[in-house]
């Protein structure tokens, strides 16, 4: 490291950055480059209240010469470069010495500084940009900079600030690039008083890419490395089958320093096309070395924006870095069965042994016999509702019957008063729809009611074909509405258009695009009633986010809870889902809760209510069927009669028409039957 200057007005003009504090995440990020610039192995980064309040750096790079600490808090003062000339060769994250001076202005700050060849350290405060001490002080080699009270003399800027959690989250997302960026250096992070992250500092970026995003995103990576024309580009991209619902995760680096560039994120998703899903975004972590006179970084005051010589170049290399990645190394999905075998194992204590001839026991004391064990019922494992299980007597034997299983004539009167008001509330004129005519009178209901007889429990309508698809609830009532006009099914079309006849038209309805208004409108009523039905998962799902959404999903906690998700903070940038809607897959639990986070980040400004909205958008596409699925005649003849039977459902949550109409005379028209 060369001595530090003071640069002449002409140069620095040339700099010209008016490089700004900003928040916290931006002052740990100048003061850790800084760091990096001076050849640290280990760098450890804390804050108290999101940084406001405390930020320290600790480094044990080359430190600062004694004589050059007050320069240091110059501003334009910087060891990185000297002449105009130098700027076309920048090989450090600094050069412009606009950091500790602009951090100085706005702060209390203290430093403590010794380089290798100095016997005693150095102790430098200044506060607002005054200097208030300046003596000797003992230390380690290396740098330690401690930032107090952010913005404590520019109350201004105090109010653009966010909640300590969500400055603290931007800090981490900081933190996190930088050790992706350096994978040779050892980063920890201390949040609170509490060790939030620490990497290993063994020069391996996948060592990295564990500590900070775990293992099951480090198992779906593949690694690359590859060179074209001097540009060389190393790194990892994610398996097909690991794609995100978002572009989060997807990190690039220019010679060591983090970098948002559409064209490269472009020649890498063009890499993928054909082999990931549509609406999936490939996840990576790419650094890309070029040589310093062919990229301007100084384009952007935060230098995450650069410009390319030859930008064709390099979106080439990118491009075949990430094809040669997935033709040698991504293998096609295997299963092990042995592995799941192992995993679904029953434990000792479940296991339940039947003898291949049950008889009766010998007695083996006087008097006493071993209990028997109930004899299996022929095609217990068959699917079958829980009344018919009940009526067929499960497999307890017939003097158990009496004491532990409710039966139809014994249930208790708040069961049965239970089921009559369900059942009343259906009685209607049926359509295969099952669409509620009048709404049951309150008195009727506060009547003792007697448990129902067997008759009118065979009446309930049954509608597994129409519960399979969530069609059951209808959220629109026609009671007021004539009769409506029989509906002829005639057919479907490439798996995804419905085809019917109806009131002299024929009609073609999208099936993804209706079923997905008919959930979201359910959803709303739900809401509405609040009465969200939500099921809690037996496995916890966990989902690991970046942190822009993981500090999103932290704000909007309430939101998802009113949506009929339970979230947890599992720390480290994942939450824990533990409930979720009704309608949704557990499979689907940790797309949905990705795709909303990265919603509500594009759209921080919404009100609660449009939030709201946006969550169940996402949730009734992930849960609504799906074009190319194979649906049996009476699901569709109920998706047709719900769309065409109510006028609420005609466009989907996102704008796109539900239902195409052509009348009888257009179709004859087209024929030529009609001049």
């Amino acid at each position: 490291m060369g001595r530090i200057n003071v640069l002449p007005k002409r140069i620095a003009e040339l700099v010209a950055a008016g490089e700004v504090v900003e928040r916290p995440a931006s002052v740990v990020k100048e003061l850790c480059e800084n760091s990096i610039d001076a050849l640290a192995t280990a760098v450890t980064v804390e804050i108290r209240s999101g940084g406001i309040t405390y930020i320290r750096i600790t480094d044990n790079g080359c430190g600062i010469f004694r004589d050059d600490v007050p320069k240091a808090f110059l501003s334009h003062a910087t060891s990185k470069i000297q002449k105009a000339e130098d700027l076309n060769s920048i090989f450090t994250l600094g050069f412009r010495g606009e950091a500790l001076a602009s951090v100085a202005a706005v702060s209390r700050v203290e430093l403590f500084t010794k380089t290798a060849d100095e016997e005693n350290g150095t102790f430098f405060s200044i506060a607002g940009g005054v200097q208030e001490k300046y003596e000797t002080a003992g230390c380690p080699d290396g740098t330690t900079i401690v930032v107090r009270d952010l913005f404590y003399n520019t109350p201004a800027r105090m109010k653009f600030l966010k909640k300590d959690v969500s400055e603290a989250n931007a800090v981490a997302d900081v933190v996190d690039k930088l050790a992706l960026s350096h994978p040779e250096i050892s980063f920890r992070f201390i949040r609170e008083g509490k060790q939030t992250l620490i990497t290993p500092g063994d020069g391996k970026l996948i060592s990295v890419i564990y500590s900070l995003f775990g293992r099951v995103f480090a198992e779906g990576m593949l690694e690359t490395s590859y060179e074209l024309d001097k540009i060389g580009v190393s790194g990892f991209v994610c398996k097909p089958t690991a794609a995100r619902p978002s572009r989060a995760m997807q990190y690039f680096f220019l010679n060591g320093r983090f970098i948002r560039s559409r064209s490269c994120a472009a020649s890498m998703e063009n890499a993928y096309k054909n082999s990931i899903m549509v609406g999936k975004f490939p996840a990576c972590v790419l650094n890309i070395t070029v040589e310093p006179h062919s990229v301007d970084v100084n384009v952007h005051p935060a230098k995450t924006e650069v410009r390319f010589s030859d930008e064709r170049r390099v979106s080439s290399a990118i491009y075949y870095a990430v094809k040669n990645a997935l033709s040698e190394y991504d293998t096609r999905v295997q299963i092990d069965l042995a592995k799941i075998a192992q995993k679904t194992k029953p434990e000792a204590s479940q296991l339940y042994m039947v003898e291949d001839e049950p008889a009766k026991k010998e007695q083996t004391k006087k008097g006493q016999s071993e209990p028997q064990r109930p004899e299996p019922k022929k095609d217990f494992w068959q699917s079958m509702p829980a009344k018919q299980f009940k009526k067929a007597g499960g497999l307890a034997s017939p003097k158990s019957d009496k004491l532990s299983h409710r039966t139809e004539e014994n249930e208790p009167d708040l069961v049965a008063a239970f089921k009559n008001k369900r059942l009343s509330e259906q009685k209607q004129p049926q359509t295969n729809m099952n669409i509620p005519t009048k709404q049951q009178n309150p008195a009727v209901l506060n009547k003792p009611v007697q448990p129902q007889s067997k008759p009118l429990e065979k009446s309930e309508p049954k509608k597994p074909e129409n519960e399979k698809i969530g069609l059951q609830s209808p959220g629109v009532s026609i009671t007021d509405k004539k009769p409506p006009k029989p509906l002829r099914l005639l057919g479907e079309a490439f798996k995804t258009y419905i085809i019917c006849e109806y009131d002299g038209k024929v009609c073609i309805i999208d099936k993804h695009a209706a079923h997905e208004r008919v959930i979201f409108n359910r959803m709303k009523a739900e809401r509405e009633k609040k009465d969200a039905s939500s099921q809690v998962l037996l496995s916890p799902v966990t989902v690991t986010l970046s942190k822009s959404e993981y500090s999103v999903i932290l704000e909007n906690l309430d939101v998802f809870s009113k949506c009929g998700f339970l979230l947890e903070d599992f720390g480290n940038g994942a939450v824990l889902v533990r409930e979720c809607p009704m309608l949704l897959e557990s499979d689907d639990v940790a797309d949905v809760v990705v795709e909303i986070a990265n919603n509500l980040s594009l759209n921080k400004t919404e009100v609660q209510a449009e939030k709201i909205d946006r969550i169940y958008h996402t949730a009734a596409c992930k849960a609504a069927i799906k074009a190319g699925y194979k649906n049996s005649t009476a699901e569709l003849k109920a998706l047709a009669e719900r769309v065409l039977y109510n006028d609420d459902v005609r466009y989907c949550p996102h704008g796109r028409p539900v239902l195409v109409e052509m009348s009888k005379y257009d179709l004859e028209k087209q024929f030529g039957r009609i001049q």
